[in-house]
């Protein structure tokens, strides 16, 4: 993180931001940081909450948005809200009904916490976002693998079926994977491949985050991406 960075950054909250394709294993590497840095001081924030509202859509015009596109996420509240639990303050969370494409009218009260993990596809593409981060995280995975697991969660989770699942991401998911998750890649701080399951990396990012919790690094002498490198 640059000085510039650094001195635009509100408060004394810790982000790290997680990014990669949409089934790459981003959930399980903030899970797997929750669990070993304690829920107590972790809070995890998903950037589909902050999908904008299609409610004044037709339904069916709904269905064909392009939702892997940045223009599809309300990044404007996001960040407002990042800089709001990073200075102390708690914040009314958008709930996002993926059944009918639109937002909730009602909304969840969140808590700051020492430590929150920002996760998404497109976490790292938005500089406003990177600005705010400690530590930035690419979960590199095979394309395969990622399409298998948006197939079983959209079809188990999100009410989808097969067709649908397989024309969106032809239409909009890979080509957006292209365009701007991928390239995105080039800012992390660590890219952690094997789909989200590589232990090494990820205690060496769960070490960082404590060292910047006790205070005793600063945030530009430590670079996990080269740690342990000669």
């Amino acid at each position: 993180m640059s000085k510039t960075d650094k001195a635009s950054k509100p408060g004394s909250g810790i982000l790290i931001g997680i990014a990669g394709a949409s089934g790459s294993g981003k959930t399980l590497v903030a899970q797997t940081l929750v669990d070993s840095l304690g829920s107590e001081k972790v809070l995890c924030l998903q950037e589909d909450a902050y999908y904008k509202d299609l409610s004044h859509l037709p339904f069916e015009e709904r269905t064909r948005f392009n939702f892997d596109h940045p223009e599809a996420f309300d990044h404007d509240l996001l960040v407002a809200h990042l800089k709001m639990l990073l200075t102390g303050q708690a914040i009314e969370h958008p709930i996002y009904d993926y059944a009918t494409h639109s937002r909730r009218p009602e909304t969840r009260r969140v808590e700051p916490r020492p430590i929150i993990i920002l996760e998404g596809i497109l976490v790292l593409a938005v500089p406003e976002l990177r600005a705010l981060m400690d530590i930035k995280i690419f979960i590199d995975t095979p394309p395969d693998i990622c399409f298998i697991r948006r197939l079983e969660r959209d079809i188990r989770e999100r009410g989808r079926t097969v067709d649908s699942v397989i024309a969106q991401y032809k239409s909009t998911v890979r080509p957006m994977y292209l365009q701007f998750i991928e390239p995105s890649k080039r800012y992390a701080d660590i890219i952690i491949p094997r789909g989200g399951k590589n232990v090494i990396a990820i205690d060496i990012v769960r070490s960082k985050i404590q060292h910047l919790l006790e205070g005793k690094h600063d945030p530009e002498v430590f670079n996990p991406q080269t740690a342990g490198e000669e």
